[in-house]
């Protein structure tokens, strides 16, 4: 699994071209979220621990960044984005200081639902920049669409995130997913945002690669015009965007193809021209995908008429 901590870099609707490290092991996390495009939970946890050491991570980035800088590619953030919540690292304070001494800027995704702890507030302000996520706050939504740990307090949540925006001096912005079949109330999850210091801008997204459930759909496109109205009224012009297009096929190829694709598929699920547009510039064919399909190391899946590939967890 060391091979496949650093990825990338790849590209992102919000961060532009994002080297992504996966400091948590497949699939560690807090929530089981019904749209999550790694799969379904396998660990539910919301202990802090160890997982990898910070000079491993540190080593595997560094590696990534000299094979990026002698092919003279751009980096825009290190972000930390695993296939579990990030924030359950316990050493994730240290390896954003230690990234940070390469001179990038380092971002974090995360689902908030660690940030009720002070030590993990504090390791996230060293952050360039935090997204949070608010998928609702209203108990019954929230624990049907995330289906959180049940050690979890969505009260303690909510006071967290207010708590961190009045402080932090970063970019902050939050991603709220959309998805069919949900009854969101956008007033009073607007409202909320509005209370928040210091946001940049608010994110509304949709599932753009298959869930972990297969009854998960995209929303009507009504609803998330009225979630987009709704929040600019609370937000104002300009502070709220859609993450809901297809975010491109530039992903680098820095290292052993079938390294680098695993890395990338671990987190990442790539549409089929993303993937075939991969193996054109790195000199292969799609008898690597059969390989790694044969070897049960990959998988493909359909989603709204697109196939996919992602990394088998196990």
């Amino acid at each position: 699994m060391d091979n496949y901590i650093s990825f990338g870099p790849v590209p992102s609707r919000r961060l532009g071209r994002s080297l992504g490290v996966n400091n948590i092991p497949g699939k560690t996390c807090t929530y089981g979220c019904i749209y999550c495009q790694i799969g379904k939970t396998i660990k539910m946890e919301c202990e802090r621990r160890n997982f990898y050491s910070p000079d491993k991570i540190l080593k595997s980035v560094m590696q990534k960044l000299n094979l990026i800088k002698d092919k003279k590619e751009v980096v825009n953030y290190i972000t930390f984005v695993p296939d579990g919540e990030p924030t359950l690292d316990i050493n994730l304070g240290k390896e954003i200081s230690l990234l940070k001494e390469t001179g990038e800027k380092i971002a974090i995704i995360t689902n908030s639902s660690l940030i009720w702890d002070e030590d993990v507030r504090n390791e996230l302000f060293l952050a360039d920049l935090v997204s949070l996520k608010v998928d609702s706050v209203e108990l019954n939504t929230w624990k049907r669409i995330n289906r959180p740990h049940k050690c979890l307090d969505l009260n303690k949540i909510l006071d967290g995130i207010k708590y961190f925006s009045s402080e932090y001096k970063g970019k902050l912005i939050t991603e709220t997913m959309v998805v069919g079949n949900i009854d969101y109330d956008f007033e009073k999850i607007g409202i909320f945002l509005s209370g928040l210091n210091n946001l940049h801008k608010a994110y509304l997204s949709i599932p753009t690669r298959p869930p972990a459930e297969e009854w998960v759909k995209k929303p009507e496109e009504n609803v998330l015009n009225t979630g987009y109205q709704v929040f600019e009224k609370f937000l104002g012009e300009g502070r709220v965007e859609y993450l809901i297009g297809y975010e491109g096929e530039d992903f680098s190829i820095t290292d052993n193809p079938e390294i680098n694709l695993l890395s990338i598929l671990s987190v990442h699920p790539m549409r089929e021209d993303a993937v075939e547009k991969f193996l054109e510039r790195s000199g292969n064919d799609y008898s690597l995908i059969e390989k790694l399909l044969n070897d049960g190391k990959i998988k493909v899946m359909e989603y709204y008429g697109k196939r996919y590939f992602m990394r088998r967890i196990l």
